[in-house]
């Protein structure tokens, strides 16, 4: 299955009598990385697992071009999630660990999928327990372990949280190339800097609702302060 947008309309979420999300309308296209900021508690992961179908909506619809979530089966089998929990076996090598989930994606060449992957995570010359690297290395790990099978929406929770200099540059990098790649990127973060200078375009989740953060005179923060004391 392949999709070229992910669109939600007046997408509401509930936990009981807890309102989350209120009515959130977005449309995020291939080639496109889009930045979703916002306090904690602001509703950025519950979005992010709603995209993933891992939970459903309270009202409204999501589609995937013109599939919906009822195709979530096959649609999971095109999306990437790097969540809070990194998914990696301390356990085992970055290898194994590449191996295990590349096998569970059903993915072809596991062998090419893994070397490539450990390529582009800089990890080919790893072979002790993933439990003995640092954050930067294991969040490098999980990025290409969620990317093992080439999926065409990716979503990331706060990726660039506990990495130094080198790392985060390398992950802006390969944002990059996902876009190229012709890739929907959505990413939720608090890092505005970080994702100013490779994201297409920011909204703002606040109180359950989303604002766009239309291009305009300042950064991103500047951006985010205007419309956070206007909403």
């Amino acid at each position: 299955m392949d999709f070229q947008s992910i669109s939600f309309t007046d997408v509401s979420r509930h936990f009981s009598r807890r309102r989350v999300l209120h009515n959130i309308t977005l449309r995020c296209v291939a080639g496109e990385i889009v930045a979703l900021v916002g306090s904690n508690g602001a509703g950025k992961s519950t979005l992010l697992s709603i995209a993933s179908t891992l939970l459903t909506p309270s009202s409204g619809t999501v589609q995937y071009g013109d599939k919906t979530s009822a195709h979530s089966a096959d649609l999971r089998a095109r999306i990437g999630v790097l969540g809070h929990d990194l998914f990696i076996y301390p356990e085992l090598s970055a290898s194994e660990n590449l191996a295990f989930f590349a096998r569970a994606y059903g993915v072809r060449d596991v062998e090419r999928a893994v070397r490539s992957a450990l390529e582009r995570a800089g990890l080919e010359q790893r072979d002790d327990p993933a439990g003995r690297f640092s954050r930067g290395m294991r969040q490098r790990l999980a990025l290409e372990r969620a990317l093992l099978h080439e999926p065409r929406l990716v979503l990331l929770d706060e990726p660039f949280t506990g990495l130094d200099d080198a790392a985060t540059e390398a992950l802006r990098s390969r944002l990059t190339d996902l876009r190229e790649a012709g890739c929907i990127v959505l990413v939720a973060t608090h890092d505005l800097e970080t994702i100013d200078s490779v994201a297409d375009r920011a909204v703002l989740l606040r109180g359950g609702r989303l604002t766009p953060l239309d291009h305009g005179p300042g950064s991103l923060r500047e951006r985010y302060r205007r419309a956070s004391r206007e909403s």
